[in-house]
């Protein structure tokens, strides 16, 4: 095992390969790893609260996952798996168009690099996709494409339709390190409200009503924003897509007013820290809004109004670990992956979570030194 700034090894030991349920665990079982200042605490989420204060702010993603995976068959005869990703523009010819990322054989364990505009792929109940344009090539060929989805007839709403479908013939995007297959209600968390998210915003998954419950009974509000995932199968060093998102006018004051009031703004996984910090103003303060984003945060463009931040695991070299430094500084996300891999912490959807705060002697550790950026 090494780890050289944010460059680390992850033994295979530590993927979740299951819900932690089949591992014999409540949801909100999966360990906590709090670190805050200089201090590494181990624990269990549904100790969440002993880590928070009455005054904080606890904001979460209500999208709910969509069954996204659909088999497919491309023209050469070759099975697929096509992850229906987000819509896209339409060209107003009448038919769905969304962002699909192609990838073989039924377990989906590599990305189709060798798609051209204009191939033609068939999914389960005879729906074909047309491949139109690349969304995001690579050097090795196109993974992302936005593809036409032949659906008329199905709804009056062409994206609707497609929803519709896929709640029909599709299952959850899972990849090749999960063991058995898991239903559509493992995938989604306990605030699920919009339909949207391709894959769950899996930092809320250890949440369960009880637990919601003892927050607010603490003192600890709790806030909903919505933004729908994209396919987070993206590669090393590569940014993530646009998203759909939508921050209310309730949870922006909310936001404000502790702020304000000297609170905590804690951020439950990175799609609410980029909703949130989509429209944050200089000084941090929320306005409410939506649309989509494509913000990108990093230390170069650090979090101006969330305080802390409550996430699973990733993977080295992914974008997200410069998401969780523009909140936390690089030293305190460092600390806490060192200690993560030191004491056997799982990775991916079904792991388990940690809670980071600003690491207060980084530039991107003070609320004042945010404001200044």
């Amino acid at each position: 095992m090494t780890f050289d700034e944010l460059r680390f090894t992850r033994p295979d030991t530590l993927t979740a390969t299951e819900p932690p349920e089949a591992r014999g665990l409540a949801r909100d079982e999966v360990r906590l790893l709090v670190a805050d200042g200089e201090t590494v605490t181990h624990s269990r989420f549904w100790d969440l609260g002993r880590f928070l204060r009455p005054g904080d702010l606890v904001v979460v993603n209500t999208s709910a996952t969509i069954a996204a995976a659909v088999d497919g068959v491309r023209p050469d005869g070759t099975r697929c798996v096509a992850h229906f990703s987000t819509p896209a523009p339409r060209s107003g010819d009448g038919v769905a168009r969304w962002v699909i990322e192609v990838r073989r054989g039924r377990d989906a364990a590599r990305p189709v690099l060798d798609a051209a505009p204009g191939e033609r792929i068939t999914l389960t109940g005879g729906v074909v996709l047309t491949l139109r344009a690349p969304e995001r090539r690579r050097a090795e060929g196109v993974r992302l494409w936005r593809a036409d989805v032949e659906l008329e007839g199905r709804a009056d709403d062409l994206d609707d339709g497609v929803l519709a479908y896929l709640d029909l013939v599709g299952r959850p995007i899972t990849y090749g390190y999960l063991r058995g297959s898991w239903p559509l209600p493992y995938y989604q968390t306990v605030f699920a409200g919009p339909v949207g998210s391709a894959e769950m915003p899996s930092a809320g998954r250890p949440f369960t009503s009880d637990l919601v419950t003892d927050l607010i009974s603490e003192g600890v509000a709790v806030a909903p924003i919505v933004l729908h995932t994209g396919v987070s199968s993206l590669e090393a060093g590569e940014t993530p897509q646009a998203e759909r998102f939508d921050v209310p006018a309730a949870t922006a004051r909310l936001v404000n007013a502790t702020r304000a009031a000297g609170g905590r703004v804690v951020a439950v996984g990175t799609t609410v820290t980029r909703a949130l910090e989509s429209v944050a103003e200089p000084d941090g303060t929320v306005h409410p809004g939506g649309g989509w984003t494509d913000l990108v945060l990093s230390p170069r463009r650090p979090a101006r109004t969330v305080d802390g931040l409550i996430s699973g695991w990733h993977e080295p070299d992914a974008s997200h670990l410069l998401l969780l430094q523009a909140v936390a500084g690089r030293a305190m996300v460092r600390r806490a992956y060192a200690a993560a891999l030191e004491y056997g912490y799982l990775w991916h959807e079904f792991g388990d979570s940690c809670l980071l705060f600003p690491d207060r002697d980084s530039s991107s550790g003070s609320r004042a030194a945010r404001m200044e950026s």
